[in-house]
């Protein structure tokens, strides 16, 4: 890291938590304070102090087509000029919400709002509120934003900092949230025997990336639709990360199982502040001013973000760019993985089209107690590495990498014989 950087994240220690306005950027799990970042062009990242890297993070996934793509950068362009906010209805919001029924195969009705913690917050309650119960199911290391009830045994920035939980989540509220490992039938089936009646719903990133990519089983998947349905229980799909990212549809295309409702969130904004939660219409009629579930957001539906959206899921839909996105990530994660086979060093890789996470482990990693298993020591410096050698990765082991239609051959193979060096510097 540069001196630039250093002087800022010593000011921003002295007004803002930890120096940062999201824990996990602040690098504390690989032992070194973060570069500041001055800007980004397609996959490219620069910092306050010149250094330029190869972008793998991408805002946390939302830069699917790489940084300051000229056809977003040029909606956003032409929409601020005309204004910012109105707290007031726009055609952008219709079309938006259009878009994403067309798309996204369980939505029939959906509702914007400004972050992917409010469209799980949101839900929930509507889950809640359409059941009349009270109890949600989810499942360790996933994680659904900050949200009271979904901070229990969650996974990102809380399994980073080693916190169990939170403080500040009341006991009468985690009591409500019902935690089991992912990717096990026997306990899902556990859960529902003993509380089936009082659970309002089941939430579930589909494909997990924030205890780091585990790779669903799909039988896994298909038995959380058969149970909630024998149950009377909504199935939320939280598809933040992997709406539009593993498929046009989602997950939930790719996987063929239909979600009562779905959250999502990041690519839908092109980048700018974003959510959003929608499912079938006999559910989402119950929300606000239609029903009496309330949840309002004076910036929901901003028409910046539904701009930058619109003009990314229309070159999404134009380009259809996944395949492409396949062979890309099938072309760093084998290549990760083999390097570090050729280096000695025990590690795998999950992936689910362009987003993946290579684990410092000596097994399958399927759910989060192996990932929390994997070597965080061999991991940290690992990281160093790479950024010295400029490949910007998540400051974490429980994080995915991304890629985007901007990333080109020659940078995957420049990130895979980075990382060949740096594994040749690890301690077996």
């Amino acid at each position: 890291m540069g001196k630039q950087s250093e002087l800022l994240f010593e000011k921003a220690r002295r007004y803002i938590p930890g120096g940062v306005n999201s824990p996990v950027r602040a690098g504390k799990s690989v032992g070194m304070a973060p570069p500041f970042i001055a800007g980004a062009t397609g996959a490219l990242i620069r910092d306050v102090d010149g250094n330029e890297y190869i972008d793998l993070v991408g805002s946390w996934g939302p830069m699917i087509l790489g940084h300051a793509h000229p056809e977003v950068v040029a909606a956003i362009e032409k929409k601020v000029g005309e204004g910012t906010s109105y707290g007031a209805p726009t055609e952008l919001e219709v079309i938006m919400a259009d878009t994403i029924v067309q798309m996204v195969p369980s939505v029939e009705m959906v509702r914007m709002v400004n972050s992917g913690t409010e469209a799980t917050m949101s839900a929930i309650r509507l889950a809640r509120g359409y059941t009349e119960r009270k109890k949600i199911v989810k499942f360790d290391g996933c994680y659904h934003g900050h949200a009271d009830s979904l901070l229990v045994s969650a996974g990102s920035g809380v399994a980073t900092l080693g916190i169990p939980g939170s403080p500040g989540v009341p006991d009468d509220l985690a009591r409500h949230t019902i935690s089991i490992p992912f990717n096990s039938t026997e306990a899902l089936h556990e859960a529902f025997d003993r509380y089936g009646p009082e659970i309002a719903a089941l939430i579930v990133e589909p494909v997990p990336g924030n205890m780091g990519v585990v790779i669903p089983d799909k039988a896994f998947l298909k038995g959380l639709r058969e149970i909630t349905g024998e149950h009377g229980s909504l199935l939320i799909f939280d598809e933040v990360i992997t709406g539009f990212r593993v498929a046009p549809g989602g997950a939930q295309e790719l996987y063929g199982i239909l979600p009562d409702l779905t959250c999502l969130g990041k690519i839908i904004g092109g980048g700018l502040p974003v959510g959003a939660y929608g499912g079938r219409k006999e559910i989402m009629l119950n929300m606000a001013p239609e029903g009496d579930i309330y949840q309002a957001g004076t910036l929901s539906g901003n028409p910046l973000a539904m701009a930058a959206g619109i003009a990314t899921l229309k070159i999404l839909k134009q380009e259809d760019p996944y395949q492409e996105l396949e062979r890309k990530g099938e072309l760093l994660f084998s290549g990760l993985e083999d390097a570090a086979q050729d280096a000695g060093i025990r590690a795998v890789t999950n992936r689910v089209g362009s987003m993946g996470t290579l684990f410092f482990s000596e097994k399958p990693v399927t759910d989060f107690a192996a990932a929390m298993e994997s070597d965080q020591g061999l991991f940290r410096s690992y990281y160093r590495s790479m950024l010295e050698q400029g490949i910007y990765l998540a400051p974490s082991p429980f994080e995915a990498g991304f890629l985007s239609i901007a990333h080109t051959d020659e940078m995957i193979e420049r990130v895979v014989n980075s990382a060949s060096r740096a594994f040749r510097t690890l301690e077996k």
